[in-house]
């Protein structure tokens, strides 16, 4: 887990939450040689993605079954220690987006959330955390979007606004998303003629 506690390590918080988040996560990893792993049943790592068009004007969300909102993509490490790498899959997986790429290779935002307990393929989960690290990526509007069945019942772009409205999880809105919305403009958006 190098990698993640390099990344981390040299990510500058914007925030208190984001300061306590990161110092939680990195004790966690000290004391916890499995936490890239799902069956550490206190918490492990994740990675998320805010996904945006090229103008940096749109964000894609996907209607999650579980938490019965719409919401950032993203999914557990799995034991993979390159979360971009995850990130980019679950995005891809959970949207049909093809192209796809890392507006940063680093860290965009570090959260602990919270999961609660719930049924996935006939087996209970207990409530647990996500140690999440999430990373800026851009998708072409233009590309076809398809539902992934298993996690999510839609898929969409809404405009940065849209997608504070859309989400029905009220500390995700104002803890994470609109921070990641605002975090944006530290990032250059494509002008026309430009690839």
């Amino acid at each position: 887990m190098k990698k993640i506690v390099e990344a981390l390590r040299a990510y500058c918080p914007r925030c208190e939450q984001e300061e306590r988040d990161r110092a939680f996560i990195l004790a966690f990893i000290e004391k916890n040689p499995d936490a890239l792993l799902r069956e550490n049943p206190v918490a492990h790592l994740t990675a998320s993605a805010w996904v945006v068009n090229a103008a940096r004007d749109r964000v894609l969300m996907v209607y999650h079954r579980l938490y019965d909102s719409w919401s950032w993509t993203g999914g557990h490490a799995d034991g993979e220690e390159d979360l971009l790498a995850v990130a980019m899959r679950e995005c891809r997986e959970e949207t049909g987006v093809e192209h796809l790429r890392a507006v940063s290779e680093e860290v965009y935002s570090v959260e602990v959330l919270t999961v609660d307990g719930h049924e996935k393929r006939g087996q209970y989960v207990s409530s647990h955390l996500h140690l999440n690290l999430t990373y800026l990526l851009e998708a072409d509007e233009r590309d076809a979007l398809r539902v992934c069945e298993e996690e999510n019942s839609g898929v969409r772009w809404f405009t940065l606004e849209g997608a504070l409205a859309a989400s029905t999880e009220p500390w995700f809105v104002e803890r994470i998303y609109k921070k990641l919305n605002g975090k944006l403009s530290a990032f250059p958006r494509e002008t026309a003629g430009e690839q």
